[in-house]
């Protein structure tokens, strides 16, 4: 068993750590029209900034996963935490829009480390009956992140020019790197003695490659025909891992596994209609409301900060209650706020907005921690590594998918083209279409969710 002191400091380095990356996150979305205009970024080239990074972690989380399950968890969640502070100072220093980037690859390579390992951490390092807890507290550090990243960046991005806006992360960062470095002695390696499925990690990430970035190149010929490339190589995945000895994903057992899968496909749908959003509203509110930078931050700020304050209790509740219940609850609550911004798109008044924006809070809050407690409750110890690395997988996949839906109504309705004034009408008519689609893949993440089995063991 482990030491409750180290197990603390796990999960103090994981808070701190996730509260320091979700700052930048979200402080990137409200400083992207600055970036814009700075480096001469296109609408489409301002989705692949975001769409860049959440590509390349959505296709190396998995690899990363499975690495960590036979080499040690904590050892690989260490070197993404340096690897970030060196993206982070490289991202800062870009001239050019291709360097910024490119400069997402490398976040995204970082990220992929540690989001494939800090759930499998987090449950490793917590007693059974307090996992759903420290769940909800690692998930209360995302969202206050989350919070503080707008309404940071707009201040810094207001007053001292976007690039200031990653102070903050690299002086979080330096005690992070300390903590994680002299603090953490425990390592986990379930799978230590198997062999890494070298053709299987290929064969995912191409597959996830081509998926991913030939639909974020629809309606084009080059999109089709990359996204039919990705469809041979799930065949192909799929067969291969039917015969490897240790698979980086084992088919059978998720196939059999309905509570798993079902909780992994709710995962993927609910980030694929709510990642996009703090894009659409930041520009919106800059572009068509005319806020500025700061103002839009606080506005958007909303959301994250009724999230952390609920999240602790949504985590709790996650100990009791069957997820296919509070999940399905929570993406409704989700669906009607999507509705509601649709609606209030529309119209001049920010009321709308702002009781969306609240709604929005309490359904993230009521989905995350317990839809994770789903899945990290629903394998052995020996694949919590994997189910790690798949639910960032899922999770990264659907922003992925959102971000790509985004680019495709750009690329229909504006073009490859700054947005200016002329083009406001054609914008918004992207963000209203946008805001239908999400609400779709919602009711479908619904009918999921709600199908799910039960937490094994569970007898309430």
């Amino acid at each position: 068993m482990i030491d409750t002191r180290e197990s603390r400091y796990i999960l103090a380095t994981i808070v701190c750590a996730s509260f320091a990356l979700t700052i930048i996150i979200g402080a990137v979305s409200i400083a992207l029209p600055s970036m814009a205009q700075d480096l001469s970024l296109s609408a489409i080239q301002m989705g692949w900034v975001p769409m860049l990074f959440s590509l390349t972690t959505a296709i190396l989380i998995l690899p990363f996963g499975r690495m960590a399950d036979i080499l040690g968890r904590v050892r690989i969640y260490r070197l993404g935490i340096y690897l970030t502070a060196g993206g982070i100072i490289v991202t800062a220093c870009s001239i050019s829009a291709s360097m910024l980037i490119a400069c997402q690859f490398l976040l995204g390579l970082a990220f992929s480390m540690i989001s494939s390992t800090t759930p499998a951490l987090i449950t490793s390092a917590s007693h059974p009956h307090n996992r759903g807890r420290n769940l909800g507290i690692y998930v209360s550090s995302i969202y206050l992140g989350t919070a503080l990243g707008p309404s940071l960046g707009g201040l810094l991005t207001h007053n001292f020019g976007w690039r200031s806006i990653f102070v903050p992360t690299l002086l979080l960062l330096i005690p992070i790197i300390v903590l994680v470095s002299t603090k953490i002695k425990s390592e986990w390696a379930d799978a230590k003695n198997e062999k890494f499925d070298i053709t299987g990690s290929i064969l995912i990430s191409v597959m996830l490659f081509c998926l991913l970035y030939g639909f974020s190149q629809l309606p084009s010929t080059r999109g089709v025909w990359v996204i039919a490339a990705g469809v041979v190589s799930i065949v192909l995945f799929v067969l291969w891992e039917l015969r490897v000895e240790s698979p980086i994903l084992n088919i059978s057992y998720i196939v059999k596994n309905r509570l798993f899968s079902f909780s992994s496909l709710t995962h993927l749908l609910y980030y694929t209609a709510t990642y996009p959003i703090t894009f659409i509203m930041s520009l919106y509110l800059q572009y068509i409301k005319g806020y500025n930078s700061q103002e839009a931050g606080l506005i958007l700020l909303i959301t994250p900060v009724i999230m952390a304050v609920v999240s602790p209790l949504a985590g709790r509740t996650s100990d009791r209650i069957q997820p296919r219940l509070n999940v399905s609850a929570a993406i409704t609550v989700v669906l009607i706020a999507v509705l509601l911004l649709f609606t209030a798109t529309s119209s001049d008044g920010l009321a709308s907005i702002i009781i969306a924006l609240v709604l929005l809070g309490v359904g993230y809050a009521f989905f995350v921690s317990p839809n994770t407690n789903a899945i990290m409750s629903s394998v052995d110890k020996k694949y919590y590594g994997v189910a790690s690395a798949s639910l960032a997988t899922a999770r990264q996949t659907g922003q992925t998918l959102g971000m790509s839906i985004i680019m495709l109504l750009f690329s229909l309705f504006i073009g490859n083209v700054q947005i200016s004034p002329a083009y406001y009408p054609a914008f918004l008519q992207s963000v209203r279409t946008g805001f239908l689609v999400f609400a779709g893949v919602c009711i479908v993440s619904i009918a999921f969710s709600s199908a799910r089995g039960l937490i094994r063991g569970d007898r309430r």
